[in-house]
């Protein structure tokens, strides 16, 4: 339905925090915690899944599943391949910057 990835990206995109999202979706800011340290799939109460995702719609955020078109036609970002953001080091992503626009 919604992974850990995905919500704490959602929130970053509308710049909330833990306390706000929960806030919003009417559960606890410990339910919003351990839905966020999941690995993959959030697993917890369908109920309470089911309103933080309504809440991030609400807000604007538009959820986009593996392998499925996103109709709404609104700025996005998604990963190009599935599974779990690799972590990349501040210097990496330097060094990769500073590459890229050399090449420019």
């Amino acid at each position: 339905m919604i992974t850990s990835f995905q919500m704490r990206a959602a929130r970053a995109l509308l710049g909330i925090d833990q306390k706000t999202l929960a806030e919003l979706a009417g559960v606890s800011l410990p339910t919003i915690q351990r839905m966020e340290a999941s690995t993959g799939t959030v697993r917890g109460v369908v109920e309470s899944l089911i309103k933080v995702v309504d809440a991030l719609n609400r807000a604007g955020v538009e959820l986009i599943g593996e392998h499925v078109r996103s109709e709404a036609g609104g700025r996005g970002v998604r990963l190009k391949e599935p599974g779990p953001p690799r972590r990349v080091s501040d210097k990496t992503m330097i060094a990769q910057a500073a590459t890229e626009l050399g090449k420019r």
